[in-house]
């Protein structure tokens, strides 16, 4: 199993990078907010030969807006991997199952040679997603042991813990394997 990191403005843009094999990068948020440190952060990343993800906070609402503006922010490169974050916004709401379907449709459409997945949680995917639709893969919040996340559903990337940072593994035998599937292969 391969290891890697998810990081947002909240973290350093000089994080670790030792030992792992990938890094998801928050990018963008309903259609007004970006991260102020993804460029440092993506430099980071690329320089140590990450595979590397970027990610869009989805709000309810405004579905094509929130994907152009994520499209428009996210660094375009081949073999990149785009991810919606499907969960609770600050206000206590969320975007229903057409939105986040809607949402990846319009990201596929938009970046047809990158694959596009879902994040979201144990809770969510068990309890309030009624589509099971994650586009090109589904990456699993669930804080368990590492590449066991308690569902039956085939998963791409499991997020297992939170401290000190969001650790996640994905599956896949190799670092080759991954960059192969992400690059559409």
């Amino acid at each position: 199993m391969l290891h890697g990191i998810d990081v947002s403005a909240y973290q350093s843009s000089s994080y670790g990078t030792d030992g792992l094999s990938f890094v998801f990068i928050k990018a963008t948020e309903g259609h007004s907010y970006v991260n102020s440190r993804l460029t440092a952060q993506t430099k980071t990343a690329r320089d140590a030969g990450l595979v590397v993800g970027f990610y869009h906070f989805l709000w309810p609402g405004n579905l094509t807006t929130q994907a152009e503006y994520f499209v428009g922010h996210a660094p375009e490169k081949a073999g990149d991997i785009l991810a919606v974050d499907w969960e609770t916004t600050g206000d206590g709401t969320h975007a229903s199952n057409k939105e986040k379907d809607a949402f990846i449709r319009k990201v596929k459409e938009l970046r047809p040679h990158n694959r596009v997945i879902l994040y979201t949680n144990r809770n969510y995917w068990l309890s309030v997603d009624t589509t099971s639709y994650a586009g090109d893969g589904l990456w699993i919040a669930d804080y368990v042991t590492a590449g066991h996340p308690r569902i039956k559903a085939k998963w791409r990337f499991h997020q297992y813990s939170s401290e000190p940072h969001d650790k996640d593994v994905a599956a896949f035998e190799s670092k080759a394997e991954l960059k192969k599937w992400a690059a559409g292969a």
